[in-house]
């Protein structure tokens, strides 16, 4: 499965303008903002929106990555789960969090409907449970999210009313969230990028960054250029790796995997989905799926931890598929490809500052719709020097991978082993 972004459906259906201008030369700027994914063109906007002189240095083009290749499901909370964060932070700054993430929802319904985005948005979100056990996480789950957060758009569903919403006999229960959805995440993304770019942002594609000279006033590199900026805000994901040893260490990439079928037709799609839902299951190695507006599946699903593309992505994707909706096996699979998803040991998000004037935000763990374009809004307000809800997230601790460069990935692949046979327990 390809990582060309010529394979991805959403590439082919983005409408994207004419490629920006690469950097060249040395400029100056109030912040330099690195990369053009959505926690990049988020921050440049609200920064930008405030009257910064902001320059975006983007590797590929706006979108490349995992903001133009995921899922597209706007879906409350974080990965690795509250109870995590309450752990660390305690009930009330966990319920600040939580709250963070509403208002993710809320900013990205905002940013839509004032830029006229036109990016597929629609609401209602199942995540479905396989087994018994999981039944009661999403009554745990529904019962934490209402009584500690108060969040009041969710209903509990056995089988078959589950089956009513998903024509699949796989699962057992559902939990339906009114207040979740989704979107094509690179229309969105893109759109992001454009209003960062109205509001007098300067965005520079194919401009790879190579270095990174701190001090009260920090130089950005790439091969032909230069930014000096009095903030930098690290928003590169994956892309830190060669940038920060302290950044690689909390990190790795993970590769996951989506099929696009060919267009199945008004009638066989909404038999498939009711009410055009988005739905995610609640194994370790999830399936997640949607329809797209020309009446597709897009299902994703297989990862992979060990850093190489598995031979037979595309086919084991597809067998995914079928598992849950056998009706689809005289369907042809038209699109295949994958991203890197940035996750770390806890899979809780990961803010903080290298320097008093550099920041960084990663760690979406699969869970980065909501949580870039939130993260973009608070990295503004700290840079601002409105750091308090900013500071919240950064206290969220995190550990080093384990076994270093040569061996942490290998650790990781033997730990994922055992997750994948949890999967298989009833």
């Amino acid at each position: 499965m390809s990582e060309r972004p010529a394979d991805s459906w959403y590439e082919a259906t983005a409408r994207r303008d004419a490629p920006l201008p690469a950097l060249e030369g040395d400029i100056q700027a109030d912040v330099c903002v690195v990369g053009a994914g959505l926690s990049g063109c988020s921050t440049a906007l609200h920064l930008a929106k405030r009257g910064y002189k902001v320059v975006v240095l983007e590797a590929e083009r706006i979108g490349y990555a995992a903001s133009g290749r995921s899922g597209g499901q706007i879906i409350p909370g974080w990965a690795g789960g509250m109870d995590k964060i309450a752990g660390q932070l305690g009930k009330a700054d966990a319920k600040r969090v939580w709250d963070f993430s509403i208002e993710g929802i809320e900013l990205t319904r905002e940013l839509i409907e004032r830029n006229r985005i036109d990016c597929d948005l629609a609401w209602g979100h199942v995540h479905a449970a396989l087994k018994p056990r999981q039944r009661l996480e999403l009554l745990d789950m529904q019962r934490g999210q209402e009584g500690e957060f108060g969040y009041r758009k969710l209903r509990f569903m056995e089988r078959a009313e589950t089956e009513s919403w998903i024509a699949s006999k796989r699962y057992i229960a559902g939990l339906y969230d009114a207040g979740a959805g989704h979107v094509h995440p690179l229309r969105y993304t893109l759109g992001v990028g454009r209003a960062a770019i109205a509001a007098g942002a300067q965005v520079f594609e194919n401009s790879e960054v190579t270095g990174l000279t701190y001090g009260p006033t920090a130089t950005v590199k790439t091969a032909k250029g230069s930014v000096r900026a009095k903030f930098v805000a690290l928003c590169a994901n994956v892309g830190h790796v060669g940038l920060s040893d302290r950044l690689a260490r909390k990190l790795i990439g993970v590769a996951s995997y989506v099929v696009a079928t060919k267009p199945l037709g008004e009638a066989r799609a909404r038999a498939l989905l009711k009410d055009n839902i988005a739905v995610a299951d609640l194994n370790w190695i999830i399936d997640y799926y949607r329809l797209s507006a020309d009446q597709r599946m897009l299902f994703g699903g297989r990862v992979s931890y060990s850093g190489i593309d598995p031979l037979g992505t595309t086919r084991a994707t597809r067998q995914r598929m079928l598992n849950v909706f056998p009706q689809l096996a005289d369907v042809e699979i038209d699109y295949a490809w994958g991203g890197m998803i940035d996750i770390t040991m806890s899979r809780l998000p990961n803010f903080g500052r290298l320097e008093p004037n550099v920041y960084y935000l990663q760690g979406y763990s699969g869970h980065g719709m909501v949580a870039t374009t939130i993260a973009g809004r608070l990295a503004a307000e700290a840079i601002a020097g409105q750091a308090e809800r900013f500071d919240v997230m950064a206290r969220i601790r995190h550990h080093d991978f384990p076994g270093g460069r040569l061996l942490r990935r290998p650790t990781l692949v033997m730990a994922m082993t055992w997750f994948r046979l949890r999967d298989l327990l009833p």
